[in-house]
């Protein structure tokens, strides 16, 4: 069995879409935020950073819990790879699809994280800092969109590594969404 500990239109959308995607049994486990339910004892004993998501998974006679979005993403590609949701190893579509998760979780979703949570940048109170950072971070996502964007349409195809869907595409969208 697979539980998917989330938070709706949270980092937990992407390996929530690639669940709903592979067709397999799994339970959501919601985990509300804005009751603190991320920093409790518990929850900080399967994610000691308090973020969310978390993947449990009991499917090989053990319990396997991970944290952080990519992680989880692959780890759905590698227990299911004949849903091919990553390109085949060893070849250069593969070499790309770790590219752009690794572009889209450290490069993107960082700038993303912090114009919308700019407070955790600076001081406490210090309100001129907040608009710098969420300034700073704003000059960055367009251009970094405009990457996205281009990747796209490079190729023609829907999806962002051409032809076919994989783990990259609700990776995107959610970041696109946010």
């Amino acid at each position: 069995m697979i539980q998917l500990h989330y938070y709706p239109s949270n980092a937990s959308m992407a390996p929530h879409i690639l669940l709903e995607e592979l067709g397999v049994p799994f339970e959501l486990q919601y985990v509300d935020r804005n009751q603190g339910a991320h920093k409790s004892a518990e929850y900080l004993r399967l994610n000691p950073n308090g973020l969310i998501p978390v993947l449990v998974d009991w499917r090989n006679g053990s319990e396997l819990v991970l944290y952080e979005t990519v992680a989880i993403l692959l780890h759905l590609c590698d227990t299911h790879a004949d849903a091919a949701l990553a390109p085949k190893l060893g070849t250069n579509e593969r070499a790309q699809f770790y590219k752009w998760l690794a572009w889209m979780t450290n490069t993107l979703q960082a700038a993303l994280i912090a114009y919308y949570y700019p407070e955790r940048w600076v001081d406490e109170g210090n309100t001129d800092g907040v608009a710098q950072v969420q300034a700073h971070a704003e000059a960055k996502i367009g251009p970094m969109l405009d990457q996205l964007d281009a990747q796209l349409a490079s190729h023609g195809a829907e999806w962002l590594l051409g032809e076919r869907f994989s783990a990259a595409d609700p990776l995107a969208f959610m970041l696109c969404r946010w």
